[in-house]
């Protein structure tokens, strides 16, 4: 399935006006075709940050009922992988939202990732799929 994952910080510049990436987070959403896929831990991440805009979190939640944002299942399978990668790239260090959509680029086969988080995401190599296409 083709698709592009979505980090924390894309959806709160989304959902919050004021965030300096709001602009260019909302061009590059215009311009993906695929669905947007998440993971718990970024969408938690997400919602903490969107904490005191109510009205964004609400936002959030009606992403994922619509059907605008899926939240892919981690499972017991995905937890030594992600326990791996955030061992392997502590020196950044790895956060579990980072590791979990990692560990889902490498299940999935996913290449494209939306995040504002451009520094770690170069770097990350998941298995059989190589380098990541960062966005935006």
């Amino acid at each position: 399935m083709p698709a592009v994952l979505v980090d924390a910080g894309p959806l709160v510049a989304l959902l919050d006006r004021s965030d300096p990436h709001h602009g260019a987070c909302v061009d590059t959403l215009r311009s993906i075709r695929d669905p947007l896929v998440t993971v718990w831990p970024a969408f938690t991440e997400a919602m903490y940050l969107l904490r005191v805009l109510w009205e964004a979190q609400d936002a959030l939640w009606e992403m994922v009922e619509s059907g605008a944002l899926r939240i892919l299942v981690l499972d017991e399978g995905d937890v030594s992988r992600m326990k791996e990668l955030m061992r392997k790239y502590r020196d950044l260090p790895m956060d579990l939202a980072d590791a979990a959509l990692v560990r889902v680029a490498e299940r999935e086969k996913l290449r494209r990732i939306f995040t504002l988080d451009r520094r770690d995401f170069q770097v990350y190599r998941p298995a059989r799929v190589g380098r990541f296409s960062v966005l935006p």
